[in-house]
C-alpha cells in the first residue's frame, strides 16, 4: 500500500482547509465558552467559569413555556407534513397529468420566498380570521415552509424505488390501501421519516414567521429569546443555544443511525 507523498500543494490545501473549518465552527466556539461565564453580562474572554447561566435558564419562566409551545407547534407540524407530503410526493412522482410541473412549483415555491414576506402574508390572512396568537396558527404557518422538504425527501424514496413491487400487488388483488400499507410505505419511511425530522427542527427554529403569527398567549421559544435579547444581555442566551444545537445534533445523529439521514438526501 503506497502512502501519500506531502507535496506542496496537499500542504497548502490542507492550511486552507483548516483555516476554513476554524472560520465556520469560531462561532459555535466562542458561544460554547461563553456559556459558561459566571458574568452577568456578555463578554469574552469569559471572567471565570461555572454553571450558573445553565441554571438560570432552566429557571427562566419564558423559556420554559416557549419550549413547550414550540415543542408542540414543532411536533404538530412535522405530524402534519408528513400526512400532506406523502400523497403529493406519490402524486408528482407516480401520475402524469396536465398542470403537474406548477402544482410541484406551488409546493417548492416557499423555499424561494423571503420569510419576511411569508410572514407578513400569513399575517394579512390569518388575522381576519382569527388565528394570530394561536396554536393552530402557528402550525398552519410553519406548513408552509416544512411540507416542501417531506415532499423532496419522499420523492427521493420513491424515485430510487422499484414500482414493480406495487404493481405485482395490484396485479394479485391487493387493494390500494394494502399496495400502500404494505409496500410503499415501508418503502418510503426513510424519506418518510427524515422529512419529518427536518420539519420538526425547522419548525422548532422558525423566528421570523412566528414573529408575525404569534402572540402574548403563544409565544414560540425563538421569540421569547429576541424578547429576552431586548432587555438583557447575559451569557443565559449562550447557554440555551448551546442546549438547542446540542438537541438538534442528538435528533440527527438518531436519525442517522436509524434511518441514514445522508443516504435518503444524496439520493434525491
Amino acid at each position: 500500500m503506497t502512502s501519500r507523498r506531502l507535496t506542496p500543494t496537499r500542504i497548502v490545501w490542507a492550511v486552507v482547509l483548516t483555516v476554513l473549518y476554524l472560520f465556520l465552527l469560531a462561532p459555535i466556539l466562542i458561544v460554547l465558552v461563553e456559556s459558561f461565564d459566571t458574568s452577568t453580562y456578555l463578554r469574552f474572554p469569559p471572567e471565570g467559569f461555572g454553571l450558573d447561566a445553565y441554571r438560570q435558564v432552566f429557571a427562566n419562566e419564558s423559556f420554559r413555556v416557549g419550549f413547550q409551545v414550540s415543542g408542540v407547534t414543532a411536533a404538530a407540524t412535522a405530524l402534519l407534513a408528513m400526512v400532506t407530503g406523502v400523497p403529493a410526493a406519490l402524486a408528482l412522482t407516480r401520475l402524469r397529468f396536465r398542470g403537474r410541473s406548477a402544482i410541484e412549483a406551488v409546493f417548492l415555491s416557499p423555499l424561494l420566498v423571503p420569510h419576511i414576506v411569508l410572514g407578513l402574508a400569513l399575517l394579512l390572512i390569518l388575522a381576519p380570521i382569527p388565528l394570530t396568537d394561536t396554536y393552530w396558527g402557528l402550525i398552519l404557518a410553519h406548513l408552509g415552509v416544512t411540507v416542501p422538504y417531506v415532499v423532496r425527501t419522499v420523492s427521493a424514496s420513491l424515485v430510487s424505488a422499484d414500482p414493480s413491487a406495487e404493481e405485482a400487488a395490484r396485479t394479485l388483488g391487493a387493494s390500494g390501501l394494502m399496495t400502500f400499507w404494505r409496500i410503499t410505505l415501508p418503502t418510503i419511511r426513510p424519506g418518510l421519516f427524515s422529512g419529518g425530522i427536518i420539519a420538526f427542527l425547522l419548525s422548532f427554529d422558525e423566528t421570523v414567521i412566528s414573529l408575525f403569527v404569534s402572540g402574548q398567549n403563544t409565544v414560540p421559544l425563538p421569540v421569547a429569546v429576541l424578547q429576552y435579547v431586548e432587555y438583557r444581555s447575559d451569557p443565559s442566551v449562550a447557554s440555551l443555544s448551546v442546549l438547542l444545537v446540542l438537541l438538534s445534533v442528538v435528533v440527527v445523529v438518531l436519525v442517522e443511525r436509524g434511518l441514514g439521514l445522508r443516504r435518503t438526501l444524496r439520493s434525491g
